[in-house]
């Protein structure tokens, strides 16, 4: 069944109204027509099986006929990523797969040795949210991820709060050293890797450094890799 997202402020108590993008898709890509059954979803949770009323060039209105369980549970572990932000397709990517894997929350970071600028941040932000609702559409889940604005590794690092992981190249703990927490912030670095400044503005604010043996990856992979293992180890894959 298909599902669609619909922004909270757009559902009333009996319906809710789908915008006229996703309604121009239904009608001509999907073929689907008045009293077809689909899934909406509201960001925030809830999800609903609707029939479709009516079908308007300015959207389609949906009936709401009952709540349902999302498609795909959320994860048990609030897990935010904070990573450095990297070329458009690469850093895509993470996002897509951050919201597959159930990331609550992803922090753009710059660093010294990030090659992308943070520019443009506006319509950054609004292509980021597209790729972050239609990878909810396509996994199931009924929450979507929070993107922040990007912001520089030393601000960051001072303000962030709870259980704090940065992942290194060399010198840091082994895995099993991470101590089980309903809340995890996950750090991954830029290609060129970590400045020795950066390891020491984690250690000072209390990070843990952790390196994962094996082969060395590329930082899109990285991000991919360390978000399943956390995961896997604290949250719903396993």
């Amino acid at each position: 069944m298909r599902r669609f997202y619909i922004k909270p402020e757009d559902f009333t108590d009996n319906s809710a109204l789908l915008d006229a993008e996703q309604s121009k898709h239904l009608k001509n890509v999907l073929r689907l027509a008045e009293g077809a059954k689909v899934r909406v979803f509201n960001g925030t949770g809830n999800e609903f099986l609707c029939e479709i009323s009516s079908i308007r060039k300015n959207g389609a209105l949906l009936k709401i006929l009952e709540e349902v369980f999302p498609s795909a549970p959320e994860s048990r572990l609030n897990l935010t990523l904070a990573a450095a932000l990297l070329k458009v397709d690469k850093f895509e990517l993470v996002i897509q797969k951050a919201v597959e894997l159930g990331v609550t929350k992803l922090i753009p970071i710059t660093t010294k040795r990030t090659d992308v600028k943070a520019k443009n941040i506006e319509q950054k932000l609004g292509r980021w949210q597209k790729i972050v609702i239609e990878s909810s559409k396509q996994c199931g889940r009924a929450t979507l991820m929070k993107i922040a604005v990007p912001v520089g590794f030393e601000e960051f690092a001072v303000s962030v709060k709870g259980s704090r992981i940065l992942f290194a190249e060399k010198g840091g703990d082994k895995f099993t050293s991470i101590n089980p927490d309903k809340k995890i912030t996950a750090v991954i670095g830029p290609e060129g890797g970590w400045d020795v400044s950066e390891i020491e503005i984690a250690r000072v604010n209390e990070f843990q450094i952790v390196t994962l043996n094996g082969r060395i990856l590329r930082a899109e992979t990285a991000s991919i890799s360390i978000i399943s293992i956390i995961q896997n180890h604290f949250g719903d894959l396993n």
